[in-house]
């Protein structure tokens, strides 16, 4: 498969912004244009719907703006359920996502892989492994020309910590981890949120996978609520705990290249704003 190739960092809203109203991706494209960010992740939260038409422009947009965009494959997807058919949908949606990155010329396509179920962990990835396999071969046999990244998870009763997920990245030619860092923060109960904490996860994927996965990353980033369990729904960053300023100083000195998509819920003023810090450095 032949990559896209990354010469920057660049900031990404998450689906259209707000300012779009109940615009097209027409109206999205000049609203990113206008903030001069950087592109944007088609959000296929329900199902992969998308006309024909509809990639052909949105390729069309992006590749004349240099925009770059990612897919987030829906979110009824785990390759651990119990339910054989189940499995076989979720290994559909991600394929279906990899067709319409691959039709609307997308870098890079996430998606959050599976849950426990209360099952044993190395159990649990075996068979999220057995399930990217396929999918691999797929990529592989189709050319897609996408990176396949399971989604660092916000709760401990979902599979993908750091560590399950860069494993995972080794196997695998064209697999790599989407760093949720809000994720990562929230999953350890409000931990992993210094300078020292964002630098240990980017060496980690640097030495263990390769430079290459610092070259091609996609990150997420967004402010957020948690428990003690984990997760509880995004926030505006300036009303949350996460530490950005200190993650993208991490990623700067890493010399990050790729994408990191802002998932706050007011998309576009985030995006600005971690864009404009990160110049500032």
């Amino acid at each position: 498969m032949n990559m896209k190739k990354m010469d920057k960092l660049n900031f990404l809203t998450a689906g259209m912004p707000l300012r779009t109203g109940k615009g097209s991706y027409d109206k999205a494209f000049d609203v990113l244009k206008e903030m001069e960010l950087d592109g944007m992740e088609l959000e296929f939260v329900h199902g992969v719907r998308m006309s024909p038409e509809t990639r052909v422009l949105v390729e069309k947009k992006a590749r004349e703006n240099n925009f770059i965009l990612t897919a987030h494959a829906p979110f009824y997807i785990n390759l651990n359920s119990k339910e054989e058919e189940k499995v076989d949908a979720s290994v559909e949606r991600i394929l279906e996502t990899a067709q319409a990155a691959k039709d609307t010329g997308a870098y890079s396509i996430t998606f959050h892989a599976a849950f426990y179920l209360g099952q044993d962990k190395e159990i649990v990835y075996d068979k999220v492994h057995k399930q990217i396999e396929k999918i691999h071969k797929v990529a592989e046999k189709e050319n897609f020309n996408v990176w396949i990244r399971p989604e660092t998870t916000g709760k401990s009763t979902q599979w993908g910590d750091v560590d399950e997920i860069v494993k995972l990245s080794k196997d695998f030619e064209y697999v790599l981890p989407c760093v949720d860092f809000s994720h990562v923060h929230a999953r350890s109960g409000g931990g992993f949120n210094t300078y020292d904490d964002f630098c240990n996860i980017l060496d980690k994927i640097g030495n263990e996978i390769g430079q290459y996965a610092l070259d091609n990353f996609h990150g997420h980033l967004a402010g957020i609520a948690y428990s003690d369990k984990g997760e509880k729904h995004h926030l505006n960053l300036q009303e949350s705990d996460m530490n950005y300023k200190d993650l993208l100083k991490a990623m700067k000195e890493f010399n990050v290249k790729g994408a990191l998509t802002c998932e706050s819920p007011n998309i576009e003023d985030d995006t600005k704003l971690i864009k404009d810090y990160y110049l500032s450095i």
